[in-house]
């Protein structure tokens, strides 16, 4: 029953019963990624749209599909004849605001000191 009145009433997870009729009425399918992230087209070819598997990250968008949704390039990359590019990287997670998140020496969440300025810097002061 939870999981019921959460696909009427909580807009934040991105599948409520209106999104789903009006993708049923609008859009098709065009595929998934490792991810379990639904991707869709709008009938007309104009819009796309994906429905994120748990919370709305944009982050967890893998490189292929961040190309499709952003119209640069046609072909999904579920097609038949698609090749990822030489220089894209396996996704990797955003950790901006985890513990795992990088921070750097000096910084108030890091225990290390922050490195002394080199010669070529002078302070400002007023005169």
């Amino acid at each position: 029953m939870k999981d019921f009145l959460l696909e009427i009433f909580a807009w934040w997870r991105g599948n409520t019963w209106g999104t789903r009729l009006y993708l049923w009425l609008h859009f098709e399918p065009v595929g998934e990624d490792q991810f379990g992230n639904r991707y869709y087209q709008s009938k007309k070819g104009t819009k796309r749209w994906v429905i994120y598997n748990g919370p709305a990250d944009p982050t967890t968008i893998p490189p292929g599909w961040h190309g499709w949704m952003h119209y640069r390039s046609e072909l999904p990359p579920t097609g038949e004849h698609y090749a990822p590019r030489s220089w894209e990287k396996p996704h990797t997670r955003n950790l901006t605001g985890t513990a795992a998140a990088y921070r750097p020496d000096g910084s108030l969440l890091n225990k290390g000191e922050r490195p002394r300025v080199s010669g070529d810097y002078d302070a400002w002061s007023p005169e």
